[in-house]
């Protein structure tokens, strides 16, 4: 049958329920058991008169015995009905009404609950009410990944581990929030909405606001009004919510997804990541119960004291590259030795290499060696051209005292001890500026409001922040995976 068959035979279905005065679609239930309180305290629970409710999962009939199999959200039981000769009480249905049933209906059921002659644990109940006529079949199998994305609802029906993902995902976050609370953090949620956007080295996106009839962009990062609220007088704070960045969807990006910052004064970066490594083991362990992991064909252990590896070393080590004296065409041909016809055309990548600043040939080639490191180790001491926003390390002017950990081939997150001095920032930013004016879409703009925050004062601080990257990864699964609905190209049937 096709879809069209099945849905015109429900619908029939519901006609004839409601001629009967049925109430297809309630507004109430009178549920007052979970399924797992039957499953788990059957001890307790045998004898006792429970109303259950849920979405029919099966159903099987032989003569006058009926057997349904009922699901909520916290497990299975069978309902098990026997035709009995007195009417049937108005609004209900029995064994007898069972063809106007199907799978994927939700129904409540009053009854007793025991043990069937086979041992299975059952609320023997006559009647059963109707909560919600279901009008489509669910498929028994669901593998398509474009039609699990798009109809997610039924993804989460058919594939059960895709709901215990997002229940680990929000467990995840919300092991982020118990850790900053107990370490003296607010979280203070701030403006989506920005004239000026920062923060970050990404492209955004645009809407416009018809009551100020004025463009905005929505932010890419959360950093700027984090840290205007330390010049505001806060100390430790932290938001979680999502950042925008119009840019390609692939395994580790969405263009919509949430992430964490956080703030903290009178802190640098050697606070920081002390108080990051035991935040991201924290959470790990909260979240999936251990600090092992095997992904990305990593084998991975975070419980350790993870080690910390200067940037310039790294890419002098493994390419050659000094990152204070770079040559251009070196990383060039760095790039083009390592360039993969999977994501370019050849002529198109040197097209892009042309365009791309020697900061973020850089940068590229760092991501070549990203790319094969298992870790954990702290990424250390970046150059200044590569980090706008962090103060200089007093030991060596040239780079910032900025730090990523590295885990499983990607960084997991980006701190660094801010930047509060304003003419020193006022002129990174006009150097991103330039950059933008130039045709660097993703480099940041001059936010003048944010300079003239720091020329009230801002106090030293240390500042970080993770995306939900960190959960797709340690989950082994693409970012589209693990979020509710991915963003997709709209279609219509």
């Amino acid at each position: 049958m096709l879809l069209e068959d099945y849905r015109n035979e429900r619908l029939k279905k519901l006609e004839e329920l409601r001629a009967r005065g049925i109430d297809t679609y309630p507004a109430k239930s009178n549920r007052n058991t979970k399924i797992s309180d039957v499953i788990n305290h059957f001890d307790e629970k045998q004898g006792q008169e429970v109303c259950v409710a849920g979405r029919i999962v099966a159903i099987r009939s032989f003569g006058k015995l009926v057997f349904l199999k009922l699901r909520d959200y916290f497990g299975e039981v069978q309902i098990f009905m026997k035709a009995v000769p007195e009417e049937t009480p108005a609004g209900l249905l029995g064994a007898k009404d069972i063809k106007l049933l199907d799978v994927g209906d939700f129904i409540e059921a009053n009854g007793i609950v025991d043990k069937s002659q086979t041992g299975e644990i059952s609320v023997f109940s006559n009647y059963v009410r109707l909560l919600t006529k279901s009008l489509r079949p669910m498929p028994e199998k669901f593998t398509n990944k474009e039609e699990r994305y798009r109809r997610r609802y039924v993804d989460m029906n058919v594939n059960p581990e895709v709901r215990e993902r997002l229940v680990r995902r929000s467990k995840f976050w919300q092991a982020t929030r118990d850790f900053m609370n107990a370490h003296g953090f607010i979280e203070i949620n701030i403006p989506v909405l920005e004239h000026t956007t920062g923060g970050a080295d990404a492209t955004p996106f645009t809407t416009h606001m018809n009551a100020l009839d004025e463009d905005f962009y929505l932010r890419i990062s959360h950093e700027l009004p984090l840290k205007r609220l330390l010049g505001g007088g806060f100390e430790k704070v932290y938001d979680i919510g999502p950042r925008f960045r119009n840019e390609g969807v692939d395994d580790e990006h969405l263009p919509e997804h949430i992430a964490f910052e956080s703030y903290a004064a009178y802190e640098n970066y050697e606070d920081g990541m002390r108080l990051y490594e035991e935040m991201i083991k924290y959470v790990a362990k909260e979240t999936w119960g251990t600090l092992q992991f095997h992904v990305g064909g990593f084998d991975i252990d975070l419980d350790c004291e993870w080690p910390r590896i200067k940037y310039a070393d790294l890419l002098r080590d493994k390419y050659g590259v000094d990152v204070f004296n770079p040559d251009r065409e070196q990383l060039v041909n760095i790039l083009l030795e390592n360039w993969d016809a999977k994501d370019l055309k050849r002529e198109d990548f040197v097209r892009k290499l042309e365009n791309t600043t020697t900061p973020h040939l850089i940068d590229d080639v760092w991501k070549l060696i990203r790319k094969t490191s298992a870790g954990p180790y702290w990424l250390i001491e970046e150059p200044l051209s590569l980090s706008p926003l962090a103060k200089k390390s007093a030991d060596n002017p040239l780079v910032t005292e900025r730090f990523h950990p590295v885990i499983a081939g990607t960084e997991m997150g980006n701190g660094f001890s801010e930047l509060n001095d304003p003419l020193d920032q006022l002129e990174r930013f006009k150097e991103q500026q330039a950059a933008r004016d130039a045709g660097d879409e993703e480099a940041q703009m001059l936010d003048q409001d944010f300079v003239e925050m720091l020329e009230y004062g801002m106090p030293p601080a240390c500042g970080w922040g993770n995306s939900e990257r960190n959960f797709w990864l340690l989950e082994g699964v693409p970012g589209r995976e693990a979020v509710p609905f991915p963003t997709l190209k709209s279609r219509e049937d």
